[in-house]
């Protein structure tokens, strides 16, 4: 099994590329969960004038937008490729 902010996923039964498939959209999740959340507290932070809290958030917002892209794009290229 696998945890994700919005539930569980269930990848017992799951074996070869359909577990790969489970696995990189379990993280996929994460990602955007983590997204929201970032994108949400960077502009709070803008509208309540933290001006370091927003360039941090900003940072981290970018790294979780391309840890997002990297497993897209592994998604794309490897793991969900037609035979």
């Amino acid at each position: 099994m696998a945890s994700t902010p919005a539930g569980t996923v269930r990848l017992e039964e799951a074996s070869g590329t359909a577990l790969d498939a489970g696995l990189l959209a379990a993280c996929q999740a994460v990602e955007h969960y983590e997204i929201s959340r970032y994108g949400s507290l960077r502009e709070w932070a803008k509208d309540l004038g933290h001006d370091e809290a927003h360039n941090l958030l900003s940072e981290i917002l970018d790294q979780e937008k391309a840890t997002n892209n990297k497993l897209t794009n592994l998604a794309v290229t490897s793991i969900n490729k037609p035979n």
